[in-house]
């Protein structure tokens, strides 16, 4: 039993760790994130978190990886429920769309990742965002009765459409200066519906 409380301890502590650096990762980006930084809104201390990650470059790593996880898990819920493509691709797009806003830091960080990388780019060994682009490009593909053939465009109309989805949420505060709250809310009850005709005029 002391066993499994020091585990839990141990695991609560790392995702406290993982919690508070995908937000100032989010915020700041890499290069703009230090260590004391991130441990600056916790009880802990810059040894406590190098000791179980090691290294700034380490821990972005498991931020990422957490993130890699969770999308991928997503396309796995929506797959077990659908068995069109075409409705597949439809559904995990909206349905990544709707988990995405409650998920403020991680579709910050991923767009972040995906266009605000170019110094990192150059070093990074290992792209944990690269199964869930996979998955996403081969989806469009299974769809045979679109009119994208080839792998190169099947990517396109991925990296389009979470194009589209994250820089509409990643917008908010500052459409909601422009239009004000109640004009965005009526936008943001709008967008699933035009994301879906979105979709379909790209596929058709």
């Amino acid at each position: 039993q002391a066993d499994n409380h020091e585990t839990r301890s141990v695991t609560d502590t790392r995702d406290r760790f993982l919690q508070a650096a995908t937000k100032a990762f989010a915020e700041r980006g890499f290069y703009g994130t230090s260590i004391a930084g991130i441990v600056d809104t916790l009880p802990f201390t810059k040894q406590a978190l190098l000791h179980h990650f090691g290294s700034k470059e380490k821990l972005y790593g498991e931020v990422l990886k957490r993130i890699s996880t969770r999308l991928m898990e997503d396309i796995q819920e929506v797959e077990a429920h659908f068995d069109e493509p075409r409705k597949r691709l439809e559904e995990t797009f909206v349905h990544f769309y709707n988990v995405s806003l409650n998920r403020s830091s991680e579709t910050q960080l991923l767009m972040r990742e995906l266009l605000d990388n170019k110094r990192r780019a150059e070093t990074a060994r290992t792209w944990y965002l690269k199964p869930f682009l996979e998955a996403l490009t081969q989806m469009v593909l299974d769809d045979t009765k679109n009119s994208v053939k080839s792998k190169q465009e099947a990517f396109s109309v991925v990296y389009q459409l979470l194009g589209s989805i994250n820089y509409f949420l990643v917008s908010k505060p500052t459409l909601t200066r422009i239009l004000g709250a109640k004009e965005y809310s009526k936008i943001h009850r709008d967008y699933e519906k035009e994301l879906r005709k979105l979709i379909a005029a790209r596929l058709d």
